[in-house]
């Protein structure tokens, strides 16, 4: 596959729409922070060999569907959360004949260079490394490279089930606390033990309640400190998506974002006492913050039953805008800021209305994809900003 780029900076300023405009002249008022660099493609998705050296500002990948644009911004975001972002099958974001893949990233942080490196083998377990000293958890690195994505798969926050949401929760919280992290790996190991122990009982028509009692003592405990973490969390998240989601809409809309657990009516410990028979019958643990729900409302409503195409993507626009100023406040860096297809996907005033919001704001550095070169070409150079452009 061929790459070819222009790296660019614009003397003149084209007559654009001002959604298009200030979405990045605002962008990109603060001094240099946390960059990538450049980063290597092996054998990962469509690529099987590709080299990119990246603009400490804008980037932007153009091309037809289908050519790997998406694939590049997957590979950054891999190289964040050791994971993919729209596949979640690690042996699947193999190229197709192959037996590895690996992604090989350069990144400037606090001064000084950082090599993140992950790679994975067909029968083997994926490894993630920091230069060059392999991670022994992956926990570890979540939160060292803070990033947030803008795609048209967070739909899938609206339409999937619970699981989804809390994932988002859970995501944005562990980027900034390790030792929430931790927590609830422990208890998702704790539940699966209880689970397999209901399972057990059922199977041998026996009952033991000193062991069952053994792991509510330990979900009580870590469920108690992650409910009022996500709590604590949301409490502050809220505000700060309402200002974007009013700043979008012009206040023409009234959304909720409702933390709906089971913890809310008591202590986890109780529940779990009462619920036995339940879970004796079902053979697995029904109560507990892996039940936890983010409920997205339009006045107090659904908005995945009774929300439009165009309520749906501003309330998404403004949950992930919510997350990059989150994470921004806390972690004192910019994140990595990925933008998957979304010129196509929002409507000018929409855009316009995001940009208000974001008008005194700074972004760090930014990764597009777009379908059209020229487009994507006009936007960029009107921001007066250094700035480079991969035609795939």
């Amino acid at each position: 596959m061929s790459i070819f780029f222009n790296n660019l900076r614009a003397t003149e300023k084209a007559p654009l729409p001002f959604c298009f405009n200030t979405v990045l002249h605002v962008a990109f008022t603060a001094i240099y922070g946390m960059y990538l660099k450049k980063i290597s493609l092996f054998n990962y998705k469509n690529f099987s060999e590709a080299d990119f050296d990246f603009d400490h500002k804008i980037n932007c990948f153009v091309g037809k569907n289908g050519i790997g644009k998406t694939n590049v911004l997957d590979a950054i975001y891999h190289l964040s959360y050791g994971k993919s972002y729209f596949n979640p099958l690690a042996v699947q974001n193999i190229r197709h004949g192959e037996e590895f893949f690996v992604i090989d990233g350069e990144f400037h942080k606090q001064d000084r260079d950082e090599q993140i490196v992950c790679s994975l083998k067909k029968g083997q377990k994926k490894i993630l490394k920091r230069n060059g000293k392999p991670y022994e958890k992956f926990s570890d690195h979540i939160g060292f490279i803070p990033l947030v994505i803008i795609s048209p798969a967070d739909r899938d926050l609206i339409i999937e089930g619970s699981e989804t949401r809390r994932k988002f929760i859970d995501s944005v919280i562990s980027q900034l606390d390790s030792q929430y992290l931790q927590q609830l790996i422990q208890y998702q190991k704790v539940i699966a033990q209880r689970n397999a122990l209901l399972k057990y009982f059922a199977l041998n028509h026996v009952f033991e309640t000193d062991t069952l009692n053994i792991y509510n003592n330990q979900l009580d405990k870590a469920g108690h400190t992650i409910y009022e973490k996500r709590k604590a969390f949301l409490a502050e998240f809220i505000p700060i998506f309402n200002k974007h989601h009013q700043a979008i809409t012009g206040s023409e809309e009234t959304v909720q974002l409702v933390y709906e657990s089971q913890l809310h009516d008591g202590n986890l410990r109780d529940l779990l006492e009462q619920s036995i028979a339940k879970d004796r019958m079902l053979q697995y643990t029904s109560t507990g913050i892996h039940r936890d729900d983010l409920a997205f409302e339009i006045d107090h409503h659904s908005i995945r039953k009774f929300g439009s195409q165009g309520q749906q993507k501003s309330f998404l626009i403004a949950l992930k805008l919510a997350q990059f100023e989150f994470v921004k406040k806390q972690s004192g860096e910019n994140p990595i800021l990925l933008f998957d297809d979304i010129f196509d996907k929002l409507d000018e005033s929409r855009v316009g209305k995001i940009i208000e919001m974001v008008n005194n704001d700074s972004f760090g550095q930014l990764f597009i994809s777009d379908t059209h070169p020229q487009r994507t070409e006009d936007i960029v150079r009107s921001t007066h900003q250094s700035y480079r452009i991969f035609n795939l």
